[in-house]
């Protein structure tokens, strides 16, 4: 018994020597926040904007006012059309570097990553620069004549869905790279030797293979879409607001941090639903991580 138990505590001891510093990190800058704003989440704010710790539900019931299904709506709009305008890019695209020799796949990667190098407000900003209505595109259209006076490109929900898809593309094309790869091409053969064609293979082929990768992305960019407000404060100009802006401006310049964090809760259950989803269809969590 006794060699028993030192055998146990000489295995365990270093093993938890060795990850209590990532169990503390995760435990103090997640677990504790979270629950943190879980608790807040089912307080009230008194006139003096001080969080009182009073039990209401009143916070929660403010999720179903019409203004705040107004910026649902639209965040689904936003979130909606970022992630289809992904998937057409990001499917083809993943294609070609699937297809493509070790360095030239390397190349379209570090293309693909590079942005990521640089700070995303400030490649935001350049969109500014090109779009605005003294921006680059305009003085060149007015300069070929196809426009008489300058356009608004910018503070619309186009420019906020160009910034969304601009951010997240790597997001979409990752996921489905993967799947790609790991296609097995003797089904594509024996589906040609079977007399079908380019797109019937690719409907009952390809397609059906490489949906975990599609729905893997659409989670991975469909999700920050709803809550990526600086995107939309930046090429939106805050006429398109999304839940990110709203959680933002709770805690900034309302000062319903209960509210705020009611918001906070509920996206995170959107998340854990489209995750759970994702795994009942058969994907994997690991999957979600590729970048």
């Amino acid at each position: 018994m006794f060699k028993l138990n030192s055998k146990f505590r000489g295995k365990t001891v270093p093993l938890a020597i060795m990850i209590s510093p990532v169990a503390a990190w995760l435990v103090l800058l997640i677990a504790v926040p979270l629950v943190y704003v879980f608790v807040i989440s089912f307080c009230s704010v008194s006139e003096s904007h001080k969080i009182v710790f009073s039990f209401t539900l009143k916070n929660y019931a403010k999720l179903f006012n019409a203004d705040v299904l107004g910026v649902y709506y639209n965040s689904l709009i936003v979130a909606g059309v970022t992630t289809a305008v992904c998937i057409l890019i990001a499917y083809p695209f993943a294609m070609i570097m699937s297809k493509a020799n070790a360095f030239k796949k390397t190349l379209m990667t570090i293309a693909l990553l590079l942005p990521f190098w640089t700070n995303s407000l400030i490649r935001l900003y350049s969109w500014r620069t090109l779009l605005g209505k003294n921006g680059y595109l305009n003085d060149f259209l007015i300069w070929t004549g196809a426009i008489d006076e300058p356009i608004e490109m910018m503070f619309t929900q186009g420019a906020v869905v160009l910034g969304m898809v601009y951010t997240l593309l790597p997001f979409m094309v990752l996921p489905i790279l993967t799947v790609i790869d790991k296609l097995d091409k003797n089904l594509i053969e024996a589906s040609k030797d079977l007399g079908a064609g380019i797109v019937k293979t690719f409907r009952h082929v390809v397609l059906p293979l490489t949906a975990p990768g599609i729905f893997a992305g659409s989670i991975m960019v469909f999700i920050p879409s709803l809550g990526y407000f600086f995107v939309a404060d930046l090429m939106g100009g805050g006429n398109n607001q999304i839940i990110g802006n709203l959680i933002s401006r709770q805690f900034k310049s309302a000062y319903n941090w209960p509210f705020g964090a009611a918001l906070s809760i509920m996206l995170i259950i959107v998340t854990l639903v489209l995750v759970k989803i994702y795994t009942k269809s058969g994907g994997k969590i690991d999957e979600l991580g590729v970048v």
